[in-house]
């Protein structure tokens, strides 16, 4: 058999549902200058050989499959229904063209009725010329596989929305959450790259903020951990970076790991 091929993360957004700079923000996180501090809306890259894999699909899914160069894309995962994960949808009209088929988008069956009413004209009986080609499979509790990768996927909570986390391997990306049920958390032994997110400082009604996202850190015990779903109220990439204890990083758009 050929070797299998090593899995890639790379970090398509960082940031949060406004992005960073935020419009009209005159702080110092928006008026940096620094490249790690220009934030897209939150969304993750898996690759394995030449497939192509991308965790949530937001409004900026266009500028970031252009950055990183996709042509090519097998499916897409999503973690939940809010704008800032799936309002980039409707550009896989090029993948399309590209590859001459539906795209498999993996959404558990409430998101996927959220996707059905908000782009209804892709599941219209009379669908108009060159509109998105979807292909919705559920997902639930149970591990699948996406060609040779697989997944296992981790019920966590936004506040009281339940939605979900990936791991794959030794990497175990969350974002969104500020709840992981004790008997989810299973799931995580073992993880040797955690991704999960840090949205400030100051406690956030459905999100970790930069304590708790440490302290969850500290419960998993992975080797090395990256924060993401960063608002321009953590503050400059390169102040916060500096007060991180050992192990533990703040992402940044472009961002590559191998696992």
């Amino acid at each position: 058999m050929p070797p299998t091929s090593r899995l890639r993360l790379t970090f398509l957004g960082t940031g949060t549902s406004q992005g960073v700079p935020i419009i009209g923000c005159d702080c110092p996180v928006c008026r940096s200058a620094d490249f790690h501090d220009k934030r897209l809306r939150t969304s993750a890259l898996i690759t394995s050989g030449e497939e192509h894999i991308v965790i949530d699909a937001g409004p900026d899914f266009r500028q970031q499959m252009l950055t990183a160069g996709i042509s090519r894309l097998q499916a897409i995962l999503l973690t939940h229904e809010h704008v800032d994960h799936i309002f980039g949808l409707d550009d896989i009209r090029a993948f399309n063209y590209i590859q001459k088929r539906a795209v498999d988008i993996y959404a558990e069956p409430r998101v996927q009725t959220a996707i059905r009413r908000i782009y209804d004209y892709v599941f219209a009986a009379d669908r108009y010329p060159g509109v998105p080609r979807m292909e919705l499979h559920d997902l639930t509790d149970q591990p699948f596989t996406i060609g040779p990768t697989r997944f296992t996927p981790i019920r966590c909570y936004h506040h009281k929305l339940p939605i979900l986390g990936f791991r794959t391997g030794d990497l175990t990306y969350l974002t969104d959450i500020n709840a992981v049920p004790p008997h989810e958390m299973k799931k995580l032994e073992g993880t040797r790259i955690l991704v999960v997110n840090a949205l400030r400082r100051e406690k956030h009604l459905s999100h970790f903020n930069l304590e708790e996202a440490i302290a969850f850190a500290r419960k998993v015990g992975p080797a090395q951990t990256y924060l993401t779903h960063i608002s321009h109220a953590l503050g400059c990439h390169r102040e916060v970076q500096a007060s991180l204890p050992p192990g533990i990083f703040l992402a940044w758009d472009g961002l590559s790991l191998e696992l």
